[in-house]
């Protein structure tokens, strides 16, 4: 049932959990993991949290939970693998069933036999050809003596000014880990949004808010040049010609697979750089295996495949390919749906599944809906969240989620990412059985109330319109009715300011001949979360009135400026 020599190639992620697995399974294998870098089973996730202070002690990236360093040593008396760290491997001989080393310290030449392999190696930060990008200054994030290099600079205090390159995952976390250090830090986007993982109109609920931290956010704007003196940078020069002056510059605008190693082997490649693997794991070589941020896997929704480097996705498809090496290959890795989140200051976001512009891309007939809500009771301590649920409107099918706030946005996607994988629908949300109590969420989680504003919608009580359509109806010079229906306290404390119209709900059914008296006039109904909004279009709707719109997720959810 064994293989005798299993060999691993890359040490961050997947490879250290293929090999312990492995040994794991087979007391008997001899498994050698081969590592670059110094460290091993470093928890690069973590080091944004490491530059920005959020712990002092470096061995915390490296340590398991009771503190114990994984080094060569642990990985030999606790895992009973054979680990060799500064030990690059530079080719795979198939025919031979070898792999060529080199030392990076002496140089030394060296090979080493396996009856299986298992390539890990990773993902490389995307360096584009951008004069004045080796100046000294500007850095990436990918390798362990980045976040040494970026937690001296900020413990030196000698950086002012910091410029994010990047507003995704990895550009959002350093940008909060070096805000919070004290520096003037500058977010420059190439594309119109940031973390493009969420649709546009949720993703600018998160750029405000990283705005109201005194960030400067540049969206729809490149860089056009690194700007330096004396092989230094001094400055960033976007596309539009303005300067950023800065003294560092972080590129985080994304990886792309390690492959060259598998490629030159002549092992097959996907379409996105990554290696092809079937869903055992296993290469277009049968005594090959590969996992983590070097692979394209499936996804679980389409069908098809998608290059995914996250961290958990890594240690997951370890696992099978070990499972199969050792026990035949039966254990299947069914691909992703692409769950991802990230803390933004005070709040967080993330998503899982398909945006609704991703799922439009893909053919579906998408409805959507969009909830502003507590986490909790008000007298539990309440925050907010805003989500967003796309839906296949033929079959009530849940293709995605999306949610930005304070609240437990962890625990609502949790939720929605199991619903996803497990394809059920809208109505089987709304009916389902989940834990409350209090301290921990609303009577209706805010995620079943998502899913009912959506059933509302799909079973057509509820005619809904989404904040970013309703301001670009009124920039085209449309004039809808607004009808804001919270209380006057609340509208002096916050209004939209685009000629809406107050009455409080409770006073609407006396008012009713303060609307138009055109029962086919647009109107728009918004409170603070819609809920409101959505029971004064069931009054006016029974009133008489036939073209009335609920503005999704109220003015809570509105992410364009609003006057105080």
């Amino acid at each position: 049932m064994s293989t005798s020599k299993i060999v691993v190639i890359g040490g961050s992620a997947a490879g250290p959990k293929a090999a312990a697995r492995a040994k794991r399974l087979d007391a008997d294998a001899e498994v050698t993991l081969l590592q670059k870098a110094p460290e091993l089973s470093m928890a690069s996730c973590g080091y944004p949290y490491y530059i920005g202070g959020n712990f002092d002690e470096r061995n915390a990236l490296l340590a398991t939970p009771t503190g114990v360093v994984r080094n060569e040593a642990f990985f030999e008396a606790v895992k009973g693998v054979k680990a060799m760290v500064n030990t690059e491997v530079t080719a795979i001989d198939r025919k031979s069933k070898v792999v060529n080393c080199t030392d990076v310290a002496t140089g030394k030449s060296s090979t080493v036999e396996y009856d299986k392999l298992v390539v890990c190696t990773g993902a490389t930060p995307r360096r584009p050809p951008i004069p004045g990008i080796e100046l000294e200054g500007v850095r990436s994030l990918s390798e362990m003596k980045d976040a040494d290099k970026l937690r001296e600079l900020v413990d030196s205090g000698a950086v002012k000014n910091a410029v994010i390159v990047g507003g995704g995952l990895i550009g959002i976390e350093v940008c909060e880990a070096l805000s919070e250090s004290g520096m003037n830090v500058s977010v420059v986007e190439m594309l119109s949004q940031l973390l493009l993982f969420l649709d546009w109109e949720i993703a600018k609920l998160v750029e405000k808010h990283v705005a109201s931290k005194n960030v400067t956010v540049h969206t729809e704007n490149g860089v056009a040049e690194f700007i330096g003196e004396n092989g230094k940078l001094t400055g960033v020069k976007l596309n539009d010609g303005s300067v950023i002056p800065c003294e560092l510059a972080v590129v985080a605008i994304g990886v792309v697979p390690n492959s060259t190693l598998a490629r030159e082997a002549g092992l097959e490649i996907g379409s996105f750089g990554g290696i092809a693997v079937d869903e055992y794991m296993r290469t277009s070589d049968p005594d090959i295996y590969a996992a983590g941020d070097c692979v394209e896997i499936t996804n679980r929704i389409t069908g098809k495949k998608v290059f995914a480097p996250y961290g958990d996705l890594a240690n997951l498809e370890a696992r099978v390919a070990a499972n199969n090496i050792v026990l035949g290959d039966k254990h299947v890795f069914p691909g992703t749906v692409n769950s991802g989140i990230c803390k933004v200051f005070d709040m967080s976001a993330g998503a899982t599944g398909l945006s609704e512009k991703r799922a439009r891309d893909e053919g579906y007939n998408v409805i959507t809906s969009t909830n502003a809500s507590p986490d909790k009771p008000g007298f539990m301590g309440a925050k907010l969240l805003v989500s967003k649920m796309v839906a296949d409107a033929d079959t009530g099918r849940v293709l995605g989620f999306q949610c930005v706030g304070p609240g437990e946005v962890n625990r609502q996607l949790a939720e929605a990412a199991m619903a996803v994988m497990s394809g059920v629908t809208v109505q089987d949300i709304a009916v389902a059985d989940l834990p409350y109590a209090p301290p921990f969420s609303l009577a209706i989680d805010h995620f079943i109330a998502t899913a009912h504003i959506l059933d509302n919608k799909m079973s057509g009580r509820m005619t809904g319109i989404s904040n970013a359509e309703v301001k670009e109806m009124l920039d085209n010079g449309a004039h809808p009715f607004i009808l804001d229906v919270r209380a006057p306290d609340e509208f002096e404390q916050m209004r939209l300011d685009v000629g809406e119209n107050l009455i409080p709900l409770g006073k609407l059914r006396h008012s009713l001949d303060k609307l138009p008296q055109d029962k086919n006039a647009e109107i728009i109904t918004f409170c603070k979360i819609s809920m409101r909004g959505y029971e004064a279009q069931r009054i006016l709707e029974a009133g008489g009135w036939t073209n009335v719109k609920v503005m999704e997720g109220g003015i809570m959810a509105w992410p364009f400026a609003v006057k105080m």
